[in-house]
């Protein structure tokens, strides 16, 4: 996938900006879960998003399409997995599970990354990378455990929390694959690729939210609803997916996964911002080791 060049400061600057708009997209999805169905709010989310993108996208699109027909199957397979598949099973495990609960399973990725990393790419990560996930795991923990280690004892998790191991699952295989087949899409330009992705998606979508909408599940177009659709299309999706595919092709897919255990230090932030709950002492020192974690995890040889 071509970008351009940068280094990887600000591949780095990237991938905190999305993991900011991913924790505020855990938040509408558990704030809106009664509202909006979850495949719905999927679906209509992609459909503005490519609304949005096709008029910048569709005469790149033509003239990369020999590009983009090569790659066949294997596109397809990252529409299904990235944009059609993920999105719903987050937003329908939040019907279950509260938004920080959807943002501390999703720390699960870095290691499914690392794993997959050295499995499917070969790129294993050095000993402080290793490293760096022990310290920023430990943060993580922190904050579960509410700064009471007695309290891990007592974890339990219900449908939509295992659910979203699943879209963990998914993302990591999403973001293996790009990064393998990066070669084939090497002339792409990262928001034509987007635009590809989007477009296959969509359809994908289509058959599931017909059937969600078969069942009796519906939504009022009030101004709430249409404005959470809009920051899920524009913020965390055109956004964020665009950072995150550049990011991965800099820094390599274990490296960029590292940047997920941010997302329950952002989405704690943004609930104290939003929704007026307040941050205790144990949010303050699991965000330092999470950070710290990456520093050293991140830190030149």
């Amino acid at each position: 996938m071509a970008s351009v060049k940068t280094s990887p400061a600000l591949a780095w600057g990237g991938l905190v900006l999305a993991c900011l708009f991913w924790a505020g997209n855990a938040l509408v999805a558990r704030a809106f879960s009664d509202a909006i169905p979850p495949v719905s709010l999927a679906f209509w989310r992609w459909s503005l998003a490519l609304v949005m993108l096709l008029p910048f996208v569709a005469a790149p699109l033509w003239r990369h399409r020999q590009q983009l027909c090569r790659a066949g199957w294997r596109l397809w397979l990252l529409a299904a997995l990235g944009i059609s598949a993920y999105n719903s099973l987050l937003y329908t495990a939040a019907h279950s599970t509260v938004a920080l609960n959807l943002t501390l399973v999703n720390t699960c990725l870095p290691l499914a990354m690392f794993l997959g990393s050295g499995v499917l790419l070969g790129e294993w990560p050095s000993r402080r990378a290793w490293a760096g996930i022990g310290v920023a795991s430990l943060g993580l923990l922190w904050l579960i455990s509410r700064g009471d280690w007695r309290a891990l004892a007592g974890l339990s998790f219900n449908p939509g929390d295992l659910l979203m191991l699943l879209a963990v699952c998914d993302w990591a295989l999403y973001t293996l694959l790009l990064r393998r087949w990066a070669g084939l899409l090497q002339a792409v330009p990262g928001l034509v690729l987007l635009g590809a992705l989007i477009l296959l998606g969509v359809p994908l979508l289509l058959p599931f939210f017909l059937w969600e909408l078969a069942s009796g599940a519906h939504f009022a177009p009030s101004m709430e609803n249409l404005a959470a659709i809009g920051y899920t299309a524009l913020c965390a999706s055109l956004v964020a997916y665009f950072l995150w595919n550049h990011g991965t092709q800099v820094l390599g897919a274990a490296r960029a996964a590292l940047s997920n255990y941010l997302l329950p230090v952002f989405t704690a932030l943004l609930a104290w911002l939003l929704l007026g709950e307040g941050l205790q002492p144990y949010h303050w020192a699991g965000g330092g080791l999470i950070f710290a974690g990456l520093l050293l995890a991140n830190r030149p040889r």
